[in-house]
């Protein structure tokens, strides 16, 4: 079918062949490290009958690594990106950019990614290939996190902890395939749901960071009052901000005075003994991920 059938057809053969290796045990890292070696020595030949005979179905071997790459690796290395310079050899017709649109295959038509809308949720929870719609959907809330939380480090944290640990489990057979997806699912509404919080409590994007960082989720913290907690993280803000400077992380005496300021407000609000120098750490590694917007 793929090398005689329509190229609708054809492209529909990918995200199949894709499913197959994803449900194999431990199958994608062999599969990927398989391909990238055959792409190498048709590199040193393509130019021989031999290799040529065999061209279109190297391209499909390579277009199947192409999509699992897009749509399931969330730590990219340059390395897995031979096949993008390896496909102008092998058959551009065979190895294109649209074989690797998974979505608009499946029937997805244009979906809401950036936001994992309940529609595209849902849609991803209808697809027949189960393991393939696993791993795209934890590529896509991985992604998701890393760059609507890329300043928030706690609540960024807790997320990624948390998809860790569902895949954990599903690694460890401690669920079934039919529940891992609705459990990807809740934790993407959740992390939606969390990603409204700074509005819902009238902090702006860095406020909530640093409230975040005051560990507000602990019983102890919570004696203080969430109105409490808010004045702190504005308060911070202001005074971090205040005295920031381009190098301030890598100056041992700047860094010092940020430490001796957050101490100082953390104290002045009584915010739990125990807990002011883990907070104060907390607070510097955030400012760390602020300070690229605010030093000058």
């Amino acid at each position: 079918m793929f090398f005689t059938g329509f190229p609708r057809e054809r492209l529909a053969i990918i995200p199949a062949s894709m499913d197959y290796i994803l449900g194999l045990e431990d199958g994608k890292k062999p599969y990927l490290k398989a391909v990238t070696e055959l792409s190498k020595a048709f590199a040193l030949c393509s130019s021989l009958d031999e290799a040529i005979a065999i061209r279109d179905e190297v391209g499909f071997f390579q277009a199947i690594k192409v999509a699992i790459v897009k749509h399931t690796i969330t730590e990219r290395k340059d390395a897995v990106y031979l096949d993008f310079a390896i496909k102008q050899i092998v058959s551009k017709a065979v190895v294109s950019d649209q074989i690797i649109n998974i979505f608009e295959i499946a029937g997805i038509d244009k979906p809401d990614i950036s936001i994992l809308s309940d529609k595209f949720l849902e849609e991803i929870r209808g697809l027949p290939y189960k393991n393939l719609a696993l791993e795209i959907l934890k590529k896509l809330i991985n992604d998701e996190i890393k760059t609507k939380s890329r300043k928030n480090i706690t609540q960024s944290r807790s997320f990624l902890d948390m998809l860790d640990a569902t895949v954990t489990k599903y690694q460890n057979r401690a669920i079934e395939k039919s529940k891992i997806i609705d459990e990807l699912i809740n934790i993407a509404n959740s992390f939606r749901e969390a990603m409204k919080r700074g509005e819902n409590l009238g902090l702006t994007e860095d406020e909530i960071a640093f409230y975040d960082a005051l560990d507000t989720n602990d019983s102890a913290v919570q004696i203080l009052g969430y109105e409490t907690l808010k004045i702190i993280a504005r308060d911070l803000v202001q005074a971090v901000k205040s005295n920031i400077s381009i190098d301030w992380n890598v100056k041992e005496s700047a860094r010092a005075k940020i430490k001796v300021i957050v101490k100082r407000l953390l104290r002045k609000y009584s915010y739990p003994s125990e807990k002011q120098e883990k907070a104060t750490e907390t607070v510097l590694k955030q400012a760390e991920y602020l300070c690229v917007d605010w030093a000058v």
